[in-house]
């Protein structure tokens, strides 16, 4: 018998992205004693959960989820929170589990979902469709189908000669088409493509892609139509690629965080020390040497007039990562005197705006 072979039109721009993705992968994986520090992973993996559960309408954001990890009190629905638990036991349990085994699947969905619905860990019953409002974007396959089109998804992703980055996304795409669980199907396809690349390159089962995803959600949903509309995972495919490529990017930028925040340190010294000019120039030297770049984007999106929230910037920029944002764009840029908080009383306040000096 045949087996199943997803259909796939490979294209220029997918290939290109592989060989970038695949050099920013060989440059992390070379640099990983340094860059995955326990604290760097444990971030990192907060960071995916929050995003993943986002994505799925979880009100929680980075600050709860990390108080709720931490065995804090959390003001918030006992649901989204019991998400936030489920989600980290899963992520810390991803390495004994073989991405070709339904039974491994199955496990992972009974932790993700345990306490949320009746049928965790077991393919649904009923048939379903996936609605945004009142409008259906995607009729799954009916119940009767779901045990043999996992078998044949998962028997091809064990003899796929693809690389690792486009059958992830490939599979990705397809179980999502499937559905097979009656809920969570969307937080268990961001994992497994997660669990088929961290087997390929361990550095990425802490690379929180999930955080570009849930900046892009549209572009998301909406590359998950057209590949339905045009009958294969291409657009999805596209979509995902650009996705790691801008995680991978984030990724290195945020190693260069402790440089910029001796500068800043630097910069933003206590009050009793004496600066002279020499040392000014110094920090000023180091500053525009190591973040020209950034601020230059910073500055390009912030024009002259415009009053700007953090979260606004950075969806211009095209990052979802706070942190490289702060360290990298936002405190250079104020260090350097280009652009003021409009309430600098108040800097962590959640109006804060800023603009061009």
């Amino acid at each position: 018998m045949k087996l199943y072979q997803p259909p796939l039109t490979l294209t220029a721009r997918m290939l290109g992205l592989v060989g970038d993705i695949s050099e920013q992968v060989g440059v992390l994986t070379a640099n990983r004693e340094k860059a995955l520090t326990p604290q760097l992973r444990r971030g990192n993996r907060i960071r995916t959960i929050q995003a993943s559960l986002a994505i799925e309408n979880n009100s929680l954001d980075l600050e709860q989820v990390t108080a709720v990890l931490e065995g804090k009190r959390v003001l918030g629905l006992p649901r989204e929170i019991q998400e936030v638990r489920n989600a980290f036991t899963t992520y810390e349990a991803m390495p004994s589990w073989h991405p070709t085994q339904l039974t491994d699947l199955l496990a992972a969905h009974r932790l993700l979902m345990h306490g949320l619905i009746d049928d965790a860990g077991q393919l649904r019953k009923g048939d379903v469709g996936i609605y945004r409002g009142d409008r259906l974007l995607h009729m799954a396959p009916p119940a009767s189908r779901l045990t043999p089109l996992m078998h044949d998804l998962l028997q091809w992703l064990a003899v796929s000669d693809w690389p690792p980055l486009i059958t992830s996304c490939v599979f990705h795409y397809e179980f999502e088409f499937i559905h097979p669980f009656a809920d969570g199907n969307g937080r268990m396809g961001r994992l497994w493509q997660t669990l088929i690349l961290s087997q390929w390159r361990p550095v990425l089962a802490y690379l929180p892609v999930e955080s570009v995803i849930c900046a892009r959600q549209e572009a998301y949903y909406a590359a998950l139509a057209m590949a339905d509309q045009t009958g294969e995972a291409t657009p999805f495919v596209e979509f995902m690629l650009e996705a790691l490529q801008q995680a991978l990017r984030e990724a290195s930028e945020s190693e260069s965080e402790s440089t910029i925040k001796l500068v800043g340190a630097n910069v933003a010294g206590p009050a009793t020390v004496q600066v002279t000019d020499q040392v000014t120039d110094q920090v000023t030297d180091q500053v525009t040497d190591q973040v020209t770049d950034p601020i230059t984007r910073l500055l390009a999106v912030l024009t002259p007039g415009t009053v700007l929230k953090a979260s606004e910037l950075m969806q211009r920029l095209g990052l979802a990562h706070r942190p490289t944002f702060n360290q990298n764009y936002l405190k250079p840029a104020l260090a350097a005197g280009l652009i003021e908080m409009t309430d600098p009383a108040s800097p962590r306040s959640p109006l804060q705006q800023y603009r061009r000096v």
